[in-house]
């Protein structure tokens, strides 16, 4: 058992109004971490993988997956919220479909691991790596359709394999960081 000043903003912490707000907000910060590129080969990097878990590590695994499917769902009718300013369904069924949608479930499977047993780094980042390992997953079954098999690691996990390591240590220390905070508050 964990004291409630560990544990993650669940949806049952959040009632009526917040609860959508939430949501809409957590959507909107995976909105804005598609903006921030780093121009790289095949596809820019962004900070939506940091953030995914981010919103897992704060808000647990239901809440999570609500904030990344109601991201997917925008970009789907249009907004521009994709990484660059895209949208449409086009990405989504596109190569990288199956990373979009690992976000998803790397989201709750993160979010609810965490929020069962949270604590320090280290118990905050391995939900995260395993998180991470679905979304990869995820992504090359649905990359494999577009380039083949034997182009899968090479294009869609190798290249972005230590930045998306980084971005997860990042989501986890700041997540374990504003953890503190509140207790302190």
């Amino acid at each position: 058992m964990h004291s409630p000043a560990e544990a993650p903003i669940s949806a049952p912490a959040l009632t009526g109004w917040r609860v959508p707000a939430a949501v809409i907000g957590g959507s909107l910060l995976m909105a804005l971490s598609g903006q921030i590129l780093i121009p790289f080969w095949p596809v820019p990097m962004t900070m939506q993988v940091c953030a995914t878990f981010l919103l897992a590590g704060m808000a647990g695994g239901r809440l999570a997956a609500a904030m990344v499917a109601t991201f997917l769902a925008e970009a789907a009718v249009g907004p521009p919220v994709l990484a660059g300013g895209s949208s449409g369904g086009a990405p989504l069924v596109g190569p990288t479909g199956g990373y979009l949608l690992g976000f998803v479930v790397a989201a709750f499977l993160a979010g609810e691991w965490i929020r069962r047993r949270p604590g320090g780094l280290v118990a905050t980042a391995v939900p995260m790596l395993a998180g991470l390992a679905v979304i990869y997953l995820l992504g090359c079954l649905w990359l494999a359709q577009f380039t083949g098999w034997a182009a899968v690691i090479p294009a869609g996990v190798a290249p972005f394999l230590i930045g998306d390591a980084l971005k997860v240590l990042l989501a986890a220390a700041v997540t374990v960081a504003l953890r503190r905070v509140r207790r302190a508050a």
